[in-house]
């Protein structure tokens, strides 16, 4: 048995006939999959047959599918973890006679989009696609509105869809992840009246004026720092200018803070990153108990967290959402 026949070969079309034409037009276009329908059959008939398959209106692309979903669901329900990764895409049609299509980035490109959820492990394995979000865009007015549904909604319903898979794998922890487009309070709120059924992980697109927690002993800026800040003064010298006499303000507090940061950074910390920013990696995504704390103000984005205490040393790039907290880890 191919892979297409276990994958597709299940599929409620009505007709028999209908599900082995599936399988069989799956296979050729995985054989070539960056060939149009044409150059991917093998021969005028089957070229003919395929255009016939998808000219039935009767068909619906949810019944092409839901064998696929039903084996990944069971592919799922093997491992521990599994992340289930959205993002959209461009299905450009420009120049193709085909109807209800509609603009894409730029008003004048035909085509539509597609907002798929992939599960892959946390070893990156793929599992299968178990959702798709597909639309497309009315085009704009006179007076250059567009209407149509919000399409933020697409990533509040990709969610709603992991969390009914995660209520029926007890057994799995399933981790929904977006990126920055995603980074929407509607979504964060929505997993909390369904009660984080999935967990989350949201790349941050936004900076909210929320206070880090600050760690014990201290209060804000280190008192040193503070007093560096306000006893730095412009050095008066004859005849310096004042753009130079800024830069070299400036340098002085610059050593000063990095100073007084060395000093007071923790044992084992990496010295090139002045404690303050570092790689973060889970130790265990399967520990429930790990649940990730903001503990540092970053200059910039927000906010550094530590998972199980660790702290490695290498810079970190990107922020994200981890369940309400903020994560920084490596873009």
């Amino acid at each position: 048995m191919t892979w297409a026949e276990q994958e597709l070969g299940e599929a409620s079309l009505g007709d028999a006939r209908l599900s082995h034409r599936l399988v069989k037009l799956a296979t050729r276009l995985a054989e070539s999959p960056s060939s149009s329908i044409p150059q991917a059959c093998r021969g005028w008939a089957e070229m003919r047959a395929a255009y016939r398959f998808l000219a039935q209106d009767k068909l619906d692309w949810q019944d092409m599918l839901q064998p696929h979903w039903d084996a990944s669901a069971q592919r799922m329900r093997e491992h521990p973890v599994v992340l289930c990764l959205q993002d959209t895409t461009e299905l450009d049609f420009e120049g193709k006679a085909t109807r209800g299509l509609g603009p894409l980035s730029y008003e004048a490109q035909r085509g539509m989009y597609v907002h798929p959820t992939y599960a892959v492990t946390p070893c990156r394995m793929p599992l299968g696609v178990i959702d798709a979000w597909m639309w497309a865009r009315e085009f704009k007015d006179k007076d250059g509105n567009r209407g149509g549904l919000c399409e933020s909604v697409r990533w509040i319903e990709g969610y709603e869809r992991v969390a009914e898979q995660a209520k029926q794998m007890p057994g799995t922890r399933l981790v929904y992840v977006a990126d920055r487009e995603g980074d929407i309070v509607e979504l964060m709120r929505r997993a909390r009246d369904l009660g984080h059924p999935a967990d989350w992980l949201i790349r941050s697109n936004r900076v909210r004026h929320g206070r880090a927690p600050r760690r014990p002993g201290t209060s804000g800026a280190p008192a040193a720092a503070r007093a560096a800040h306000r006893t730095a003064r412009r050095p008066e010298r004859h005849g310096a200018g004042q753009r130079g006499a800024g830069q070299r303000n400036r340098c002085a507090r610059g050593r000063q803070a990095r100073a007084v940061a060395t000093a007071e950074q923790p044992a084992g910390a990496d010295a090139r990153t002045g404690g303050r920013a570092h790689r973060l990696v889970p130790r265990a995504l399967g520990n429930r108990d790990t649940v990730p704390h903001a503990q540092e103000r970053l200059p910039h984005r927000a906010a550094a967290a530590r998972f199980g205490g660790q702290a490695p040393s290498a810079p970190s790039r990107c922020t994200w959402w981890c369940r309400g907290a903020l994560v920084t880890s490596c873009a």
